[in-house]
């Protein structure tokens, strides 16, 4: 079994190595994150997508300057002490090529754009303040006063308010769809600037909030927008690969 780090005279092997991921709740993001990728180099091939010797010349030279590998003998070292040879390495070259092409061609501009165009509604915003209360009592208190006084929002988020935001007069700022409990988005979403709504419970019944709100914005595909198109685009596109193939985690 192969070692993989010693400290004194204990001596963590392959297998011990995997005991701790797991033991330490790494093992299953990293197997997941591996997957992915094995997933999209799968799909590359499938669909042809070319890798050229250049390519991999172009890849292997860059990671060797990175790495400070000047020399072949420097290399030579460097794989020796991975236990791998310059086919593994190659290959390793190859799988990273191909998901890169596979990802360019999945989470292309038009493509992203199309997602927007069709989920538009999951991107819209609203900008709100809040307070936050240990009592739903307090925090029907503070709503009773808030129906005559709503201009006192900030003053009594300085007076009551347990949340961290207190000393920016209760803002959140920006809150994307998904953001918030199911049972509060609704009414949230639907809610005109200058409402404020509430109590919801929070926090697992513990704390109470009341929320008003500052703002709603329409989608536009701007670059934080964009960042989150993508992410769903290629998370729904490798959960359709996945069910293509039989995956086993040994």
């Amino acid at each position: 079994m192969a070692e993989v780090f010693k400290i004194d005279d204990e001596v963590i092997d392959a297998d011990g190595f995997v005991k701790l991921l797991k033991l330490t709740g790494r093992f299953e993001s990293l197997v997941e994150d591996l997957i992915k990728e094995k997933l999209t180099s799968h799909a590359a091939v499938r669909q042809k997508l070319v890798v050229t010797e250049q390519d991999i010349q172009e890849r292997a030279d860059q990671l060797r300057r990175v790495r400070g590998l000047h020399r072949a003998a420097d290399m030579n070292k460097y794989i020796d002490q991975l236990g791998i040879d310059l086919d593994d390495f190659e290959q390793f070259i190859k799988d990273t090529l191909y998901y890169e092409k596979m990802m360019d061609q999945v989470c292309n501009d038009d493509a992203l754009q199309a997602y927007f165009n069709l989920n538009s509604p999951k991107f819209d915003s609203i900008e709100v303040s809040h307070i936050l209360v240990d009592s739903e009592g307090k925090a029907k208190e503070i709503m009773s006063i808030l129906d005559d006084e709503p201009e006192a929002f900030e003053e009594l988020v300085t007076e009551y308010s347990l949340a961290d935001t207190r000393d920016s007069g209760g803002r959140i700022g920006k809150v994307l769809r998904g953001s918030l409990l199911p049972e509060v988005e609704g009414k949230v979403f639907n809610a005109e600037p200058g409402q404020i709504l509430g109590p919801f419970p929070s926090y697992g019944d513990s704390f109470f909030e009341l929320f008003r709100i500052d703002a709603k914005d329409s989608a536009t595909l701007d670059s934080e927008t964009e960042e989150e198109v993508r992410r769903m685009v290629k998370d729904e596109w490798l959960a359709a690969r996945a069910k293509e193939h039989r995956i086993e985690v040994l």
